[in-house]
């Protein structure tokens, strides 16, 4: 488990995918109960990607 958490995705997500595409890491998975993505901060490095190719600005530092 994580203790540290760089972005989370807010409720703006419309689950286009983009993010998932552009993560290098492949930290951005699908949430099923709320069918939107979520980061798995256990993955997640920081690096912004998602945050910067977002259209909708759904993707927020924490």
């Amino acid at each position: 488990m994580s203790y540290w958490s760089f972005y989370h995705i807010t409720d703006d997500c419309t689950a286009c995918g983009a993010c998932e595409i552009i993560c290098p890491i492949d930290a951005i998975v699908w949430n099923r109960n709320r069918t939107v993505y979520a980061i798995d901060n256990d993955l997640c490095s920081g690096c912004g990607a998602c945050e910067t190719i977002c259209p909708y600005a759904a993707i927020e530092p924490t």
